[in-house]
């Protein structure tokens, strides 16, 4: 929950739900720096929700499909289990 808790990590977590993206395209969208941006990506790759490769100098990143489905899934166990108000 705490790579989602922060709008940085959420609006890259939108730009890599469409294609994996090298860092360097990621950073372009943001007016951070490199390191702000590596320290934001090793929360997101740490949770389980992004997976990070080396291409070359570049790390390009993309979301896990299957740990984003077991949160999916964890969610809507959850919100089953709410009572109705």
């Amino acid at each position: 929950m705490k790579a989602l808790s922060d709008e940085t990590r959420v609006k890259i977590l939108e730009m890599i739900s469409y294609e994996e993206l090298c860092a360097c395209k990621i950073l372009e969208e943001f007016n951070i720096t490199q390191p702000t941006l590596s320290y934001h990506m090793r929360i997101l790759c740490e949770s389980g929700l992004v997976n990070g490769r080396k291409d070359g100098i570049w790390t390009k990143y993309s979301i896990d499909k299957i740990n984003f489905k077991n949160l999916q899934n964890f969610i809507d166990n959850i919100t089953r289990n709410m009572k109705s108000e």
